[in-house]
């Protein structure tokens, strides 16, 4: 049939848009063998563990301080520990205060963990008594998550441990000033942690060993995050949340589940970085990049509390008697903002640091994409009038490739009378059918699978924009005009509350047919103004299908951000002007 390749081409995109984000694979994830729980007796630790120093060592160290191996007691233990209020935590004046544009929160004194952080500049809801976010919480506390430093030494020798009680020359810690803390552990040893923290998100934390003994000792500096309780993720298939790191310039990306399976998972790696990822927030370790490290993503459970842990442990330093032994770890904890991200790229030179952000298949297109909205927006003020522009440009760039494609289907257009003579004559020969529709087109310069070109080059667009407005924080709560207070989510304005004037209580389920909002509808009416223009297939069954299209959309994209359905709708009217214009200079008529 003569628009048998423009058929295909909308099907295929129909399927595409509906099943890419439960269909499609997400990028292999190389896994490294399984190695043995960090535990002894087979017994899974209850408390963070310290990563193994070397594979040959006799036994992992685990912090001191953990729960004893009997599985009863771990229970009990475990389930008196967890605090549902986190308050008398906070109230401990065994504490460092940690103030900067940024965050706020504290640094535990005992043990030396930073577990206490809020991001200033975020908050759960667009409700004006909405909480600010908070990133990490104390240790002991419900969904603990938290950073810890230290040292892994010889059996016998006593190491800063979990309740160990630093000594602070200063209780504030903000960007000007670091914090300075010691502790002797009373056998010739004296160990100084100095923490501090820029303007946004990144901790450096330098720790060192004096040695006053007249023995040489070895030891490994670590660092680790822990994370009490399975976090609540999207769900969402095309991104990632859970562990990852990069080792070797490679991401790895684990899942919750997949590590709950595996237990323990080892990374060796020169540099590289490891932590937790959810959808706007980041943990990540960084040490030395050009340090040989053996990273570790673990699970355990003690009880009802599932435990998750990213840490790593660095190459072995002996320290002479008399002598000192010196290890720098920065620590990411705060929003992935893609600037700031790029900025200690540069700064730290730290391995693809952006990845942290998933950004897809589509990375080369999204993230260009999105440094050129932040350069509208950086003008403009406004994301949503930033996504339009975008569009005009997207247009500006493809003007030449949609021309050409709007041309040959307006010239399809124009000799659809011609084609439907064609088909009486030959209804009965097929063949002979073709062959004299294709000498047309060859006679006209028409091309039947013109249409499919804007279409297919709109694909990869369209999926990183989607990708934009779904994982970056700078679309988070983004306002556009009216009732679109957040481009990230969809349209609240939908029929079922008479688009915006009633708001019901207590509502469970929201008929489908009824949760529409009222930029789908726009983009479906635009959809199917769109269709008028194209020469209309005269297959009676193809035309039903492209008839019942622009509905199905309408009812597909109800879901989607408010950001992706606006810039749906702008670029379908973009180019019903364009097509309009093309047809009125050729002669067509349209409609």
């Amino acid at each position: 049939m003569d628009n048998r390749n423009l058929f295909l081409a909308i099907v295929i995109s129909v399927v595409i848009l509906l099943g890419f984000e439960f269909f499609y694979p997400k990028p292999p994830v190389q896994q490294a063998a399984v190695t043995e729980q960090a535990a002894s007796a087979g017994s899974a630790p209850t408390q963070a563990s310290a990563p193994q120093a070397s594979a040959n060592q006799s036994q992992i160290p685990t912090v001191p301080g953990a729960v004893p191996s009997t599985p009863k007691i771990q229970a009990a233990m475990a389930a008196a520990a967890v605090v549902d209020n986190i308050t008398t935590l906070l109230n401990d004046p065994a504490r460092v205060s940690i103030t900067t544009p940024s965050v706020t929160g504290s640094i535990s004194l005992r043990g030396g963990r930073i577990d206490d952080l809020i991001l200033n500049a975020y908050t759960e809801t667009l409700d004006a008594n909405s909480p600010k976010i908070r990133l990490l919480t104390p240790r002991g506390a419900q969904n603990a998550y938290y950073a810890e430093h230290g040292w892994i030494a010889p059996q016998g020798v006593a190491v800063p441990s979990t309740d160990t009680l630093w000594k602070a020359d200063r209780t504030v810690l903000d960007p000007h000033t670091p914090v300075n803390l010691t502790w002797d552990n009373g056998q010739g040893l004296t160990f100084k942690r100095t923490i501090s923290i820029d303007k946004d998100y990144m901790f450096t934390i330098t720790q060192s060993v004096a040695n006053a003994t007249n023995t040489a000792l070895t030891m490994n500096p670590y660092g680790l995050v822990s994370r009490w309780g399975t976090p609540e993720t999207s769900g969402l298939y095309i991104l990632h949340e859970g562990p990852l790191g990069v080792f070797e310039q490679t991401l790895e990306e684990v899942d919750y589940s997949d590590l709950q399976d595996d237990g323990q998972m080892s990374f060796p790696s020169v540099g590289g970085w490891v932590g937790f990822t959810d959808k706007y927030w980041l943990t990540a370790l960084v040490p030395d990049q050009k340090a040989k490290i053996n990273a570790r993503m673990l699970y355990s459970k003690t009880g009802m509390i599932e435990k998750y842990q990213s840490d790593f442990v660095g190459e072995a330093m002996v320290v002479q008697p008399g002598g000192s032994a010196v290890s720098t770890t920065h620590f990411f904890a705060g929003a992935k903002k893609i600037t700031v991200l790029d900025q200690y790229v540069d700064q730290y030179g730290i391995e693809n640091f952006d990845l942290a952000i998933d950004f897809g298949i589509f990375y080369f297109l999204t993230k260009p994409i999105f440094y050129a909205m932040n350069w509208l927006y950086s003008y403009i003020g406004n994301f949503g009038v930033a996504i339009l522009l975008l569009t005009v440009g997207i247009k500006a760039v493809l003007f030449p490739l949609a021309n050409k494609s709007y041309t040959s289907m307006s010239r399809m257009k124009k000799l659809q009378p011609e084609v439907k003579k064609l088909q009486e004559r030959f209804k009965d020969d097929k063949m002979r059918l073709n062959q004299e529709m294709m000498a047309l087109y060859k006679r006209e310069k028409a091309n039947p699978a013109a249409g499919c070109l804007p279409i297919l080059v709109q694909i990869p667009i369209f999926f990183a924009l989607y990708k934009v407005l779904l994982v970056t924080i700078e679309m988070r709560q983004a306002p556009f005009f009216g009732w679109i207070q957040d481009l990230s989510v969809r349209d609240p304005a939908s029929i079922w509350t008479l688009f915006g004037l009633i708001e019901w209580d207590h509502l469970a389920v929201i008929p489908m047919p009824l949760d529409i909002g009222v930029w789908p509808i726009i983009m479906g009416f635009t959809m199917w103004l769109q269709q008028r223009l194209n020469p209309q297939p005269t297959d009676p069954i193809q035309a039903k299908v492209f008839f019942y299209l622009p509905f199905i959309f309408t009812f597909l994209l109800a879901s989607f951000s408010a950001g992706l359905v606006i810039y749906w709708a702008w670029n379908n009217t973009l180019s019903i002007l364009q097509q309009w214009a093309i047809m009125k200079r050729m002669g067509v008529k349209a409609g």
